[in-house]
């Protein structure tokens, strides 16, 4: 008997990617796609018979009115509509660890600096949905502003079933495993060192061909990711647009009994039944649209000459507020990259911030933490809570004086979020046996070098290449 295409599907899943998806290049491009030549309308968006008797549906990132430079919006040309499914009824069992509401009701103020060690993978089986979970954010998805930052680990594939957020856009950081995502745009396979954007609304189901898998998530309300601007940098540097990948279109035409839509909504998962698959998109154009991007693309700036530069120089997406320069959540790596400053503390420095951070470190090591901050861990440093270098980082640089020269950072991938809301934390994230509750005690060895000597003063001004004045000293030839 001949195998048919829902045999496939049953016996290897949505996510049979092969090895050389392909993928189209840019930055919130108008793009078109079609898995069928001849699939989309010429000259219109809606005829009124669509090619292959397919159904044109839109699905709007912005309102209609917003300018066009911000508008966001796709067309999609489906086997059958998405409206095509039973009514959404609460999900059972509720899921108890996703908020997107943040009070006093569900999360504690804390600005305590936290940090969490790595989260073990489950043993019994446990899907992307069900590894979901919010670890602190601010704000709210019904009024539109605001943010969530959650963590996941999972172990399975989702099965017969597909997730939606209409909270917001969700920016997924892979730390362990590779995603193969299948969208209503197409297929995206994400690995651990990328990022994936999955905009508010669009489907999409989650693989894990490597098994085990753990990573972070942050979620925006009410806005989208946008590429910071450069300003005096010019026209080049830091995340180039046409690194950017979005999906090509991929469709299945199979029957799909009781197959379920996962929508989240206020935080609360919901779910609609429907006989067939979401992914019967022959073809789409438009500028909203899910992407990925290599961080190893990324054209870090540094300092060539004395002091150490703000972190936001190493800014890939922000999600921006109404006020200029201020992020509703802003995404920032520490990637691999030369440090050369003369007679400077090359580490971050000690910092009380109006913004809050989170970070989280993808592999290898983060130049600030000597120990204890691991690969698929976290920290969150909240509004105008002191921060920085550990002691050991302190003091081994101290040590090196100005003799360290040129020095290479290497195998490491961290990362930060930073938004300008003060966050609420969830009240199993403080409880959670990961959490590291002597990292204070990092900082507690730092001591004093404080001295009245101007003999030693003079010499510490030497040091740094200074005479007794503060003047920087001028070296003279022949």
């Amino acid at each position: 008997m001949e195998e048919t295409a829902a045999d496939v599907i049953k016996r290897d899943g949505l996510g049979k990617f092969p090895d050389n998806l392909e993928y189209q290049s840019g930055f919130t491009n108008d793009f078109s796609s079609e898995a069928i030549a001849g699939a989309l309308p010429r000259g219109q968006n809606s005829p009124l018979f669509c090619p292959f008797g397919l159904y044109a549906e839109q699905i709007s990132g912005t309102s209609f009115t917003s300018p066009r430079k911000l508008n966001q919006r796709s067309w999609l040309y489906r086997i059958k509509p998405s409206v095509t499914h039973e009514p959404f009824w609460p999900r059972e069992p509720s899921h108890k660890k996703l908020v997107s509401e943040f009070d006093r009701s569900n999360t504690v103020a804390n600005p305590t600096r936290l940090r969490w060690k790595p989260v073990d993978i489950p043993e019994l089986p446990i899907d992307f949905i069900d590894g979901l979970y919010t670890i602190c954010g601010a704000g709210s998805s019904f009024l539109r502003h605001g943010y969530a930052i959650h963590m996941y680990t999972a172990n399975k594939s989702m099965d017969n079933c597909a997730f939606c957020n209409a909270d917001g856009d969700f920016l997924v950081v892979p730390q362990q495993g590779r995603l193969w995502i299948t969208t209503e745009c197409g297929r995206l396979q994400v690995s651990p060192g990328e990022i994936v954007v999955l905009p508010q609304g669009f489907r999409f189901v989650v693989d894990l061909p490597d098994g085990p898998s753990r990573g972070y998530v942050a979620e925006v309300f009410g806005t989208h990711f946008q590429l910071p601007d450069l300003g005096p940098i010019g026209a080049n540097g830091l995340a180039a647009s046409r690194h950017f990948l979005a999906p090509t279109a991929w469709f299945e035409e199979v029957p799909r009994p009781g197959f379920t839509i996962v929508q989240k909504f206020g935080g609360e998962l919901f779910t609609a039944r429907q006989d067939f698959s979401p992914f019967n998109v022959v073809a789409w154009h438009g500028n909203y649209v899910p992407y990925k991007y290599d961080l190893s693309k990324f054209c870090p700036y540094n300092t060539v000459l004395v002091d150490h530069g703000d972190p936001s120089i190493n800014t890939v997406l922000t999600a921006p507020t109404d006020k200029p320069g201020v992020a509703l959540l802003d995404f920032v790596i520490f990637p691999p990259r030369w440090l050369v400053a003369e007679h400077t503390f090359r580490p971050p420095y000690y910092h009380r911030n109006c913004m809050s951070e989170f970070m989280g470190l993808i592999h290898g090591g983060y130049e600030a933490k000597a120990d204890g901050f691991l690969p698929g861990g976290a920290s969150l440093h909240s509004c105008m809570t002191p921060h920085g270098p550990d002691t050991k980082t302190y003091e081994a640089t101290i040590a090196h004086g100005n003799e360290a020269g040129p020095h290479r950072i290497t195998d490491t991938m961290a990362f930060m979020f930073e938004s300008c809301l003060m966050p609420r934390t969830c009240p199993w994230a403080l409880d959670s046996p990961f959490r590291d509750h002597d990292y204070y005690q990092c900082w507690i060895g730092l001591k004093s070098h404080f001295s009245h000597d101007k003999k030693e003063a003079k010499t510490n001004a030497l040091r740094n290449g200074l005479d007794e004045t503060g003047s920087e000293l001028q070296s003279h030839s022949g």
